[in-house]
């Protein structure tokens, strides 16, 4: 994981950070994520989970059907996506299988990780890409965001 970002990072993980709030309205863990490409937002979502009744509604997956929705194609090239939260092993493997360029993500998961943290679905050699990924934009808001839901929970 580098720490490199871009000048509009922080302005897209902000919108991401705005989605994920929203899985507050329907009691989900508050993890969004929005898909830019080429400056425009092709996909936007937060979890729902609780909301859909489906283990699979997590808000990497959702924003990517927007996306490939939105572009025609199952392909997500030239975009980035910015999650709140590292991707799960199941987000992960879908941002390698969309083509995904580029990650961007906030908190990390010790727990469920799988882009650096407890493994690293993004950067198997053997699969056929291999997307750019960054951790820690935001991390701290994010972080916040998710203790604040768990401490009601405990």
């Amino acid at each position: 994981m580098s720490p490199h970002f871009f000048p509009r990072d922080e302005y897209f993980m902000t919108l991401a950070l705005r989605e994920a709030a929203r899985a507050l309205d329907h009691d989900d863990v508050p993890v969004g994520a929005v898909i830019v490409r080429e400056g425009e937002v092709i996909g936007a979502a937060h979890n729902e989970r609780e909301l859909r009744s489906d283990p699979t509604a997590h808000a990497e997956l959702l924003a990517l059907r927007q996306a490939a929705t939105t572009l025609g194609s199952w392909r997500v090239l030239d975009s980035v996506v910015y999650v709140t939260l590292e991707p799960c092993a199941m987000c992960a493997g879908a941002l390698v299988l969309a083509r995904v360029p580029r990650v961007v993500f906030g908190a990390i998961d010790p727990k469920a990780g799988a882009a650096g943290s407890v493994l690293n679905v993004l950067d198997v050699p053997q699969l056929n890409h291999r997307p750019d990924c960054q951790g820690g934009l935001l991390a701290e808001d994010s972080a916040s965001l998710l203790r604040e839901f768990f401490a009601t929970r405990r």
